[in-house]
């Protein structure tokens, strides 16, 4: 293969991952070193509960990165989140399983990988908990982070 080649399919495919991820939620961005790596920042309204607002932070490999790695076609598994109370809590009609519900997937791979969120209520304890984590078909999903909101006991009453 050519290098005139390998150098198309390389912007080819920076433009799908680019296409990944959802700009207008992205409240901020920050380079992280001098390869032109770059820490994303999007706020992410949970959309069954207009009372939270997650922000997720995570790793945005750059074309430079991507060159000297030789991965063309994923971002790291990394990510934060952090929730909080941004107005009224109401919890009719959400799910309450133990498994909770998967709020928001975005992926950070061509093909496998996707970071996900999912909501967990644990009433007995008055608190909605946000997991952020990682889905790959090889290497399992063992990157997480967690963020809590507390509930009142009116909201809790809410719930059943």
């Amino acid at each position: 293969m050519s290098l005139k080649l390998k150098a198309a399919l390389a912007a080819v495919m920076a433009c799908a991952l680019a296409a990944c991820g959802d700009r207008d939620t992205q409240v901020g961005e920050f380079s992280n070193d001098l390869l032109g790596n770059e820490i994303m920042v999007e706020a992410l309204p949970d959309p069954d509960i207009p009372g939270v607002v997650c922000h997720v932070a995570y790793f945005d490999r750059s074309m430079l990165d991507r060159i000297r790695q030789g991965n063309w076609f994923e971002n790291p598994s990394n990510s934060a989140v952090s929730c909080q109370r941004i107005g009224p809590i109401n919890l009719a009609g959400i799910e309450s399983s133990r498994s909770g519900e998967e709020i928001f997937n975005q992926r950070t791979s061509l093909f496998f990988k996707n970071t996900a969120i999912r909501r967990i209520l644990d009433l007995q304890n008055r608190t909605i908990l946000y997991v952020s984590h990682s889905r790959e078909l090889v290497e399992g999903s063992a990157k997480m982070d967690i963020s809590s909101v507390p509930l009142t006991e009116a909201e809790i009453a809410t719930a059943r």
